[in-house]
């Protein structure tokens, strides 16, 4: 396995416990604020789903820009 393969799954495994530790916190909090547990499981997953667009979109624009 390359240098590169290794530092692409590491840097993918890295955004989806972060993504994991949004959704949780989310979870939490909407918990604290006297949601009932479906809504606080929305929240999260909502939260979740969220992080990996963004971190998605992120690294579409950055491979657009080291492309050109």
């Amino acid at each position: 396995m390359s240098d590169r393969v290794a530092l692409t799954l590491l840097a993918c495994a890295l955004t989806v416990v972060v993504a994991l530790l949004a959704g949780v916190g989310a979870g939490y909090l909407a918990r604290r604020d006297n949601a009932t547990y479906p809504a606080a499981l929305g929240r999260a997953a909502l939260a979740f789903v969220a992080f990996l667009t963004l971190a998605a979109t992120i690294a579409s624009a950055l491979s657009d820009v080291a492309a050109s």
